[in-house]
């Protein structure tokens, strides 16, 4: 915005001069075949000079900074016999002066203040006089912030041979624009070159925005760092810089960028600008369901409800509706009437009747139904429902009915001892209060106690006898658990040690894994024929490990006097629960390389972190890769027995003297169920975020694929020697990197084929990465064929830089290359980058794979 033109005023602008009279003067001349006003002094010959050109007083509107555009010329001092007498000179200065009055002709030097001196790129010298060629000067000044209502400019001549063209001042603005569907008015630019003015936009019409926009207004008039942006509403969309509704037919549901969709299937054609298109008669939309997706109705019935009886249990089974209503989650509910055939009389079912599965919400085709009443007619009633079901009045249901004529007899819940003599038990039971209806008479039976056989030596045969009469109508059989025990084999000079006599049903007991066989061998010992039970026993077992304990038909109080008593086990801690817990997973282990319980077995070389730190650069590749695949096969074996380690790690890796390696170290081992989907979920604890895949970290669910990616981290541990996972970086900014996609780069001298296969079980999606088989199988090619392992990895060094740091670093938490290239155990590098210019951290980050 031009404040003052001097070229256009014409020479009417009166401005004041001292000493009034001389120096300064205003002129006519003519440029380029116009005639122009010019302010001209030139006392060159006459001594010192100091004569002042001063304007009229500028009113300053909302200009803060103005800027000065001078057009002039100057003589070379040369030009003048003398040099002019020595005072001659070719610069000009430039001075201003704020004031909110005008104070007309009464001039005071003492007010300006210096702007600059002015002096001139090009000199008119005697020759371009003689050829008319006079040489414009062009220079710009700008004053900075203002602040009173007006200013003056002066100009100072000290002795110089000087004409103004032209004076010009003005100060800038951003314009007014239109710039992502907001508009920002015109603003006065900053004050200086380091401030910007924040300018807050207006959304245009049927456009909003969750953050105001917002630009920001330079002092060079420009507009920079655009903030936030406006969206057009749900039901209109972007054409050019402003929001359209979206035409008959088609909608839009979000306040976004996107454009207008056409309505789906199953709906009415819409009116302008909807957000979504009305469903069609007997169609819906649940209120989870998109906009997008067609409307659905509630599914048919279900097909083919039967009901199959057997005494008070009945099976229901169905088909799924042959029309599911065009979604995918439909359910079953069941609903249960009884109608008593003697009076006719109908109710709903009683709180009595019990369901395999809770009878609202079933996703399955079929339930079982217990505790029914006998002589009675049911009626089952099977409904398929959806998600929009609740929007119809219309049932989709089927029925069945079925009678139930006999039932089993009830369940006897609990027995007690409620006294004795010493021929006589007084005894009592307890039966559910509503089944008592269907009992008629109890049954009793009871079994003798036999005493405990024991002490049975290898290689020695064992008799049972019964000692009391065997009725075939009185003595029913005797259940005998039978706990194999291992006996170690002790020197002459020591006594064997005692095992203890469990009276507890044949299990394995979390206490001593070490005495109990995982699978005793129980079997019905008759009373009359006890040698068919111990020929069955010697099929399966050897005869020096068997200890036969009687099941005791005593109540707790009558204990055998060859028992010991019962001891209570003292309470314990969690983590000895854990220990123990680990202790019997891996009794179950059998693998083929002895010993099979690998924690008694002595590794010379210790943990393979430690040892390869040791000896770093002694081993060759092939000898490395020889060592990933003992360790894969060992997991492989685990994979296979449906355990999951959930710590893998190098350090957890022992080593023996033929660099064998075996897996130890089950403290966080779990076993999962026969389901290729198993999950182990763990409630706390700490975990080895450095070793772990991100999806056990994020949700706590361990499967044979988190062990996969622990296992690329150990093979990255081997091909670097020990080197420390992800270096430095704190576990939380390990996470972070991972969930950024970052993954550890390339060990120096490590071959493609293994680095690909490292990458294989870093993959995000936990599907993708190979199973355990897999990797032995790969690991075998490799070693079968050696010339596969001599291409190496590309080695990319923006992987380890770009590494995310939360130090507020910007994500470079190097300072120098070769810092960066000490950390990451590769200095012998440093020439090389340093002679191939890249001699700091960003040109490094500005590499390309070529």
């Amino acid at each position: 915005v031009v404040l003052l033109d001097f070229a256009k005023a014409q020479g009417e602008l009166g401005w004041l001069t001292q000493p009034y009279g001389k120096g300064w003067d205003l002129l006519q001349n003519v440029l380029n075949d116009s005639l122009i006003y010019i302010y001209s002094v030139c006392n060159v010959l006459e001594g010192e000079q100091e004569n002042w050109l001063r304007t009229n007083w500028i009113y300053r509107g909302v200009a803060q900074r103005i800027f000065i555009e001078l057009q002039f010329t100057v003589r070379d001092c040369n030009s003048f016999p003398t040099a002019g007498g020595g005072s001659c000179k070719e610069t000009f200065n430039l001075y201003y002066a704020e004031s909110d009055v005008d104070y007309g002709t009464n001039f005071q030097k003492r007010q300006f203040k210096k702007i600059d001196t002015i002096a001139p790129d090009e000199i008119t010298v005697q020759d371009d006089f003689a050829s008319r060629n006079v040489k414009l000067n062009v220079e710009v000044r700008s004053v900075g912030p203002l602040r009173r209502k007006g200013f003056y400019l002066a100009f100072q001549d000290l002795g110089a041979c000087v004409a103004l063209l032209s004076v010009r001042i003005y100060y800038k603005r951003c314009p007014a624009v239109l710039r992502g569907m907001a508009r920002f008015p015109e603003t006065v630019a900053g004050v200086d070159s380091q401030t910007l003015a924040k300018v807050q936009g207006t959304c245009v019409e049927e456009a909003v925005a969750d953050q105001a926009p917002a630009l920001h207004c330079n002092a060079d008039g420009e507009w920079l760092v655009p903030i936030g942006e406006c969206l057009c509403r749900a039901g209109y969309e972007k054409v050019g810089e402003s929001c359209q509704a979206c035409p008959p037919g088609s909608f839009k549901a979000t306040v976004s960028l996107s454009g207008c969709q056409p309505c789906p299937p199953h709906t009415l054609p819409s009116p302008a600008a909807a957000a979504a298109c009305p469903c069609q008669d007997g169609f819906f939309r649940a209120p989870a369901d998109p906009p997008a997706d067609p409307c659905t109705r509630p599914p048919s019935p279900p097909q083919g409800v039967t009901a199959v009886g057997l005494g008070a249990t009945v099976q229901l089974r169905w088909s799924p509706p042959a029309d599911p209503g065009g979604r995918g989650d439909v359910t079953y509910s069941i609903t249960c009437e009884q109608c008593w055939p003697e009076s006719g009389e109908c109710r709903p079912c009683d709180g009595g009747v019990r369901y395999s599965q809770t009878p609202r919400g079933l996703t399955g085709t079929g339930v079982t139904v217990t505790d029914l009443e006998p002589h009675v007619n049911y009626t089952f009633t099977v409904e398929a429902r959806n998600g929009v079901s609740t929007y119809s009045h219309h049932r989709s249901v089927a029925t069945t009915t079925i009678s139930v004529n006999q039932t089993e007899p009830p369940r006897v819940t609990s027995v007690s001892l409620d006294g004795r003599t010493a021929t006589s038990l007084v005894l009592s039971w307890t039966v559910p209060p509503r089944q008592q209806s269907r009992v008629w008479k109890y049954e009793v039976t009871y079994s003798k106690k036999v005493r405990p056989v024991s002490q049975l030596q290898p290689t020695t045969p064992k008799s049972i006898t019964s000692t009391h009469a065997c009725p075939p109508s009185i003595s029913p059989p005797i259940l005998a658990p039978i706990h194999v025990t291992s006996i170690r084999v002790t020197p002459p000079s020591t006594s064997p040690p005692s095992l203890p006599t469990s009276m507890s049903p044949p299990s394995v007991s979390p206490l001593h894994p070490h005495h109990l066989h995982p699978c005793p061998h129980p079997c019905h010992l008759h009373p009359c024929h006890p040698s068919i039970c111990v020929t069955s026993i010697l099929a399966h077992i050897h005869v020096a490990s068997i200890h036969v304990t009687p099941l005791s038909v005593s109540p707790p109080s009558m204990s055998s006097p060859s028992l010991p008593p019962p001891i209570s086990p003292p309470p314990m801690s969690p983590g000895g629960r854990e220990q123990l817990l680990g202790a019997a997973l891996r009794g179950h282990l059998c693998h083929p390389p002895q010993p099979f319980m690998i924690i008694t077995e002595y590794m010379e070389n210790g943990a393979l972190d430690k040892f390869l730190r040791e000896k770093e650069g002694e081993f060759g590749v092939i000898q490395l890769v020889g060592m990933l695949r003992g360790i894969a096969a060992g997991m492989k074996y685990l994979a296979n027995m449906n355990y999951v380690h959930r710590d893998l790690a190098a350090r957890n890796i022992l080593v023996n003297s033929n660099l064998v390696c075996k897996v130890s170290d089950f403290g966080l081992s779990r076993v999962l169920e026969d389901d290729p989907e198993a999950t182990y979920t763990t409630s706390g604890g700490k975990i080895p975020i450095r070793w772990t895949a991100p999806e056990a970290i994020s949700y706590r669910k361990f499967t044979s694929a988190s062990d996969v990616w622990s296992y690329g981290i150990v093979m990255w541990e081997v091909m670097s020697y020990g080197e420390r996972p992800y270096w430095e970086l704190s576990n939380h900014e390990v996470m972070k990197a991972i969930n950024e996609g970052f993954r550890l780069p390339a060990p120096l001298d490590c071959p493609s084929a293994i680095y690909q296969l490292m990458m294989q079980c870093w993959q995000q999606e936990r599907s993708r990465r190979p199973k355990f088989a897999d990797i032995v199988s790969i690991l075998d090619k490799l070693i079968r064929a050696p010339e596969s392992l001599k291409a190496l990895a590309d080695f990319d060094p923006r992987v380890s830089i770009r590494l995310p740091s939360t130090s507020g670093s910007e994500g470079v938490p190097f300072r120098s290359v070769p810092e960066w290239l000490e950390s990451i155990r590769m200095p012998q590098y440093t020439e090389h980058f340093m002679a191939s210019g890249y001699s700091t951290i960003e040109k490094v980050l500005q590499m390309t794979a070529e």
